[in-house]
This record gives structure tokens, C-alpha cells and sequence, in this order.
């Protein structure tokens, strides 16, 4: 967005900073003109887009700059601009991940703040978060710290560019399980990110509404949308929102419904067995 340039620059350090070959990267300018970029041990390039597209759609045009579907490279490595990576193993790490499981598909990486060491709840993706230090499979990644196997991309397409914010994840993670991939939490490969709260970004009780209709519309077995919706109807409305809040997310429900989701690819209900399995049925 622009308005980190200080932490944009400690990231690249960071990543230049990586044991192995050097990494290739992609800086995308989403609607904002980009610092003078120049870190030693780095080839960076930079796309500047006019306008603000999108978290998804503005990390799938930093996926095309390395080819169509990003095939140019063998993973992508996602990584938000106000993160860094206080590892010097972590590419190593996840290259060692990717050669040594075919199946793999996606890697998540462990959200940590630089000053307590504490990676919110939010940030551990399953429904048994409790423990942030336990790798395992798991149904859906962090944006922001995440490696991607670009077969994947080439298999079952990019992140859905309509949805803006919240939820592209997940509309991904469900894809590549769907054609066979398998999904890694490890808490061994960590992003230094300040703790956050996700309501601090206006569009966020509407966007999560609304792409959690769309969600349910594009990928789920028709008996289950409105199983998995009424649940989260009802887990909205138990945590008590504020009255603006609730309203915000009400309207964002509401146009879900009533606007166009994109292509409808219900996943197998083999799919389903395999998410349950996971711990993480597609009814929450």
C-alpha cells in the first residue's frame, strides 16, 4: 500500500539475509507508487497498478510476473510488507518441505510479534489453536506468510480477484485440496509481525460476510451452504458485535446473496471426508 516503505525495506534485508540461492522478488505497488528499492544480494522487480485491485488480485499479479501461473519458479513465497523473517533458514526450510512431499501444496508459516514472541489465536489455522508451537495438517494459510507450490497455481487456478479482502485463502485451500494437494501449518517458519486486530481495516465486517457467502456458493455441495452460513450466522451473533458491526456484516450477507460469486466448483464430497478428517469440516 505504500505507507511502509521503513518496513518494506527490513523485509527485503530479511529475505536477502536467506541461506541458499538467491530469491527472486516481486514488490507489487497495489495503487500506490513504490520507494527506491535497492537491497544487495537482490534482483527486485516492481509492478505499480494504478489503483488499489485487492489483496488477492494484487498477489496474483505479483504470481504472473513470474510467468503465466507463476511457472517460471517452483514456489512463490508470499510475505506481507510490514513482516520479517527472522530466520536466515526459512527458504531452506521450505524448499527441504516441498522436495521431500510431493503432495505438498501450501506451506503456512507461524504469525509471531516481534516484542512478546505471541502469535494470536487467529493467526494458528484450525479450530484447535490453543498450541501455536504444534505443526500439522491443516485446511486453509495465512496470506501474508505463506509458500505455494506454483503447480497448484497451474492445477487449480489463482486467488479469487473479486473478493478484495478476506477469506481468498481459504477459497484457494479448498481448491487445492480438492485436486489432491495437502496443506502445512509449521510453527518452525516464522514471520515477525506486529499483533493486530483484523477490524482495524474498515471494509472488514462487510468483506467478511459477504466472502464468506461467496465462499460457501463457489465451493461447497449445495446441502451444505446453508449449514455452513447458519453456523456462522449464529457464531456472529453469539460474540454480541457492536450494532454498527452487526449491521455492516448483516448488509455484507445480504450481498453475498444477492451479487454474482464467480464460477461454481463444488468440491467432491470426498473433499468433505478429507477437511473432517482434518479436524476442519466445511459446515465452520
Amino acid at each position: 500500500m505504500g505507507n511502509r516503505p521503513d518496513e518494506l525495506r527490513a523485509l527485503l534485508h530479511s529475505v536477502a539475509e536467506q541461506e541458499g540461492d538467491a530469491i527472486e522478488v516481486v514488490v507489487v505497488g497495489n495503487g500506490s507508487p513504490l520507494p527506491e528499492l535497492k537491497v544487495d544480494g537482490l534482483t527486485i522487480r516492481t509492478v505499480e497498478l494504478p489503483e488499489n485491485v485487492g489483496i488477492p488480485a494484487g498477489r496474483n499479479v505479483g504470481i504472473e510476473a513470474f510467468g503465466p501461473g507463476g511457472r517460471d519458479v517452483d514456489i512463490l513465497l508470499f510475505l506481507d510488507d510490514d513482516g520479517l523473517l527472522p530466520g536466515k533458514d526459512t527458504a531452506r526450510l521450505c524448499r527441504e518441505a516441498f522436495a521431500a512431499d510431493p503432495e505438498l501444496g501450501i506451506v503456512s508459516f507461524r504469525i509471531a510479534d516481534p516484542e512478546t514472541g505471541i502469535t494470536q489465536r487467529r493467526h494458528v489455522p484450525r479450530l484447535r489453536a490453543a498450541d501455536p508451537m504444534r505443526s500439522s495438517r491443516v485446511t486453509t494459510f495465512l496470506g501474508g506468510a505463506n509458500a505455494v507450490r506454483t503447480a497448484v497455481f497451474a492445477q487449480v487456478g489463482g486467488l479469487p480477484d473479486d473478493f478484495f479482502y478476506a477469506h481468498e485463502e481459504t477459497d484457494l485451500a479448498w481448491r487445492a485440496l480438492d485436486a489432491g494437494w495437502m496443506i502445512d501449518y509449521r510453527a518452525d517458519l516464522v514471520l515477525h509481525h506486529p499483533t493486530t486486530a483484523p477490524s482495524r481495516h474498515a471494509v472488514y465486517h462487510r468483506m467478511v460476510a459477504r466472502n464468506r457467502v461467496w465462499l460457501a456458493r463457489r465451493n461447497l455441495p449445495a446441502p451444505l451452504v446453508p449449514v455452513y452460513l447458519g453456523v456462522w450466522l449464529l457464531l456472529t451473533l453469539a460474540r454480541r458485535p457492536s450494532m454498527p458491526a452487526l449491521r455492516a456484516w448483516l448488509g455484507g450477507f445480504k450481498e453475498g446473496w444477492a451479487t454474482p460469486c464467480g464460477p461454481r466448483r463444488p468440491m467432491k464430497w470426498r473433499t468433505v471426508w478429507r477437511l473432517t478428517r482434518l479436524g476442519r469440516p466445511p459446515v465452520i
